[in-house]
């Protein structure tokens, strides 16, 4: 965005940059670190959190940082921050309470230990920023409430899918037309991959399997859809979103749906496989202006009732300089759950499961994703795929049948359970 290249050149100027602090060393977290210290004027990596040291000694000197001190002593943080010398570090508590840090970026991929860093850092008056769709799909209405409630903000970063669709969304909606469908370009949809068959590629791009494998089953979109739809206000127009199947462009996909549909839904997030361009993102919205439909037909997009958007790509942490500036110098929030909770997303068989089986992660051999609107889920008690790693099942599951709370076993004790059962009650439906 032209307006904050200006303002992180003004902050490197007048040697004032925003500090932030990274909690995790993957590979996620390594990119992010790499195009803030490299590339990025204005911004610098003040600390970085992981259970296992010698990962962020291998990430730091892997993006050219030599110069870095490993501590837990919070009285050590004040110094090297004031110092410019990045922290590695296993003491979370000290990123959160250290009083130079502007903001704190969540990269884990978990569950129950981001809810805890999160929670952490908003009761000590930090800004977070977070990479993790599954917790802001399964409890960022809650998590928005006390963030605003706290004074700070809390927000899903730019770069990838969500994000990318927002500000879309924004650019639509600011143009004067209703956004209608908000949607996601998929290369490939199989519930039924898991970390064996993904082996080899994840491999390929240092990742892990399950991680690649949430993306293949459709858990992954499943959680950025439900992000958008807790965003927007809209709505699935049906348990697993339509998800057509097509080689076309998406502006050739709009007869695939009714727009008195969409608009008695309030809108609906869905997801597309297949489609050109792929891996992009689009929002197809509506007008009633007949000066905007004469110029939108001299502009190329058709006659409607619906017309395309899009965005060609998504660019993961390259798009981190942005969301930081929007935040912290701009007081913009990229991607919230401002309207509660719209869209859940529930744990599904991706097998037959036994009475006794325990529920693995994202990506994992026994579960996918799919969306489901709000209220039903909670009506049908659902079990939340954000929440199912760990439980045990006390019924036997058929393959592609949602699985509920009647049937497992909770873990207790653990704070994002805590956090849902607050959150059901704040959003009552």
């Amino acid at each position: 965005m032209i307006i904050i290249d200006t303002a992180l050149k003004k902050r490197e100027e007048q040697n004032n940059p925003i500090r932030i602090a990274v909690i995790g060393a993957g590979e996620m977290a390594k990119g992010i670190i790499n195009q803030i210290m490299n590339h990025t004027p204005g911004i610098i990596v003040a600390a970085t959190y992981n259970r296992t040291l010698k990962k962020v000694i291998d990430l730091y000197e892997s993006v050219g940082i030599d110069n870095y001190k490993i501590t837990d002593k919070f009285s050590d943080f004040e110094k090297a921050i004031s110092s410019n010398i990045p922290i590695i570090t296993q003491n979370i508590e000290a990123i959160c309470i250290a009083p130079k840090i502007d903001v704190i970026i969540e990269v884990t991929g978990t569950v129950n230990f981001a809810v805890e860093t999160i929670l952490m850092a908003i009761t000590n008056n930090k800004n977070v920023l977070s990479f993790n769709v599954e917790v802001d799909a399964t409890l960022g209405p809650i998590i928005n409430q006390k963030a605003t409630s706290a004074g700070v903000k809390y927000s899903v970063a730019d770069g990838d899918q969500p994000g990318v669709t927002l500000n879309l969304y924004r650019f639509v909606k600011g143009m004067g037309f209703e956004p209608l469908l908000c949607g996601n370009i998929k290369g490939l949809q199989d519930h039924y991959r898991n970390p064996t068959t993904q082996k080899s590629f994840a491999a390929k791009w240092d990742m892990t399997p399950e991680m690649v494998t949430s993306f293949a089953d459709g858990t992954k979109i499943s959680f950025e859809q439900a992000c958008i739809a807790n965003a927007t206000g809209m709505q699935v127009a049906k348990r697993g979103m339509y998800g057509y199947h097509s080689d076309k462009h998406v502006d050739d996909l709009t007869d695939l749906y009714d727009i008195n549909q969409l608009k008695k839904l309030g809108g609906i997030v869905d997801y597309v496989v297949g489609a050109k361009p792929g891996p992009g993102v689009f929002i197809y919205a509506t007008t009633n202006d007949p000066i905007s439909k004469k110029y939108l037909d001299y502009g190329k997009l058709g006659k409607g009732p619906l017309y395309s958007f899009y965005v060609p790509y998504h660019l993961l942490f390259f798009e981190i300089a942005n969301s930081i500036a929007r935040l912290i110098d701009f007081d913009d929030i990229i991607l919230t759950a401002k309207k509660g909770s719209m869209v859940d997303v529930v744990a599904t068989a991706k097998t037959d499961l036994i009475k006794g089986d325990v529920i693995d992660g994202f990506g994992g051999y026994k579960t996918y994703g799919i969306c489901e609107n709000y209220p039903v889920s909670r009506k049908e008690k659902l079990l939340p795929m954000g929440l199912a790693e760990g439980c045990k099942l006390i019924n036997n599951i058929k393959k592609d049948s949602v699985i509920t709370y009647n049937d497992v076993e909770v873990p207790v004790n653990l704070i994002s359970h805590t956090l849902r059962e607050e959150q059901n009650r704040f959003f009552k439906q």
